[in-house]
């Protein structure tokens, strides 16, 4: 059996930046707040697809306590740069009442391209999500890894969801954004694969027939990532809270190593059928944690509580070893509160009952959104930020 992996950790957040006048998306940001962004973050900060987006990534950490201060300080950096321009990112995956037809295409070869291929599927890309690499730097350990974590997909994004709104509408949904990542290609649940070789064979294909020009064209839920020896969890939405984030990240980097111990035992987690693990996708899409999931060794539909006690018990062993168990623990506190997706439907109706206009209402949740994403930041002050430069 090979040596423990690494399981270092990486976060990745994208964010939309809003005009805190109106409210709406800005399609057009001053060039001058990416290039300040970027030279504040160390070259972590950069544009994405859509103009009025903007990503960050964080350093390579060893815990997951590392990478969340590195992520505080990132969020803090936009929020202070974007705040000098009238502007204020939201940590949410999808914006309350913002028009994706509206939105301009980031002027890179790549997003052109992808703008080109895709077509009217890229031009509803109005969605920000948040991805976690764990390091697992064997091909084959990756791969059995990534099998066995795709019973799981559904619960992290049950806890993640923030996407309650699409252009003006309450769409019944806790996470709407899987809904319009769904028009692109090589999405969804992982495809199953019984060795690295095997993968690696399919991708070759797709890539020689000029399909993809390299794996970051295959969009799973989870995928090896085709930069770093890293499992790339992706299925989450944006955390609006930087907490719930931290705990998000500490349940992905806890549940492969849980799932590494049973194999270093010569045990796996089962391997279930797609159509059920895809069911319980469509219900934490749906309903969020205000639901059960199917608990597929019972065959039975379980309250989300109960389902997540069992989670933090299987992986307490873990979440010590890798320091992370208070952040797995605060998804308790995620469940008791609500996900952001459930927090800006309460903002929305407690303002239409006081009267407000749909329009209003909608603004409201954007109002919350600017506070609850720029919340539990340490101020980012002109020396620590020449220091990060």
């Amino acid at each position: 059996m090979s040596r423990e992996p690494p399981f270092t950790v990486g976060i990745e957040e994208e964010y939309l930046l809003v005009d805190v006048a109106t409210r709406d998306l800005d399609d057009d940001p001053p060039h001058a707040l990416y290039e300040e962004c970027h030279a504040l973050g160390g070259g972590q900060v950069s544009p994405e697809f859509l103009r009025s987006q903007i990503e960050i990534g964080t350093r390579v950490s060893r815990t997951v306590p590392e990478a969340v201060a590195d992520l505080k300080r990132l969020r803090r950096i936009i929020v202070e740069v974007a705040g000098r321009h009238g502007l204020a990112p939201i940590a949410a995956s999808t914006h309350p009442f913002a028009r994706a037809i509206q939105q301009k295409h980031t002027d890179k070869d790549r997003y052109v391209a992808l703008a080109r291929e895709m077509q009217a599927a890229a031009r509803r890309m109005l969605i920000c999500g948040m991805h976690v690499h764990v390091g697992i730097d064997d091909n084959e350990c990756r791969i059995d890894l990534m099998n066995q974590l795709s019973y799981f997909l559904p619960h992290l994004l049950a806890l993640s969801s923030s996407s309650p709104f699409w252009e003006g509408e309450h769409t019944g949904f806790k996470s709407y954004r899987l809904t319009v990542f769904s028009g692109l290609p090589r999405t969804g649940i992982p495809e199953r694969f019984a060795s690295y070789g095997e993968y690696q064979r399919h991708v070759d294909m797709l890539v020689r027939n000029g399909l993809i020009q390299d794996t970051s064209k295959i969009w799973w839920d989870m995928r090896p990532s085709w930069r770093y020896p890293t499992l790339e969890t992706r299925i989450m939405d944006c955390c609006t809270s930087v907490h719930d984030s931290a705990a998000l990240a500490a349940f992905v980097q806890s549940l492969l190593r849980m799932l590494w111990r049973l194999r270093r035992n010569n045990q796996q987690w089962r391997v279930y059928a797609d159509m059920l693990v895809n069911e319980n996708r469509w219900r934490a899409m749906r309903y969020g944690t205000d639901d059960g999931l199917l608990d597929l060794a019972r065959g039975e539909l379980v309250p989300f509580g109960e389902l997540l006690e069992e989670l933090i018990e299987l992986v307490r062993e873990d979440a010590l070893a890798l320091g992370c168990l208070d952040e797995v623990q605060h998804a308790r506190t995620i469940l008791k509160r609500g996900t952001s997706a459930h927090r800006q439907v309460q903002v929305y109706e407690q303002a239409r009952a006081d009267g407000a206009s749909e329009r209003e209402a909608l603004s409201a949740v954007v109002d919350w959104l600017v506070r609850e994403t720029a919340s539990g930041l340490e101020p980012a002050t002109a020396t620590s930020l020449r220091a990060t430069g």
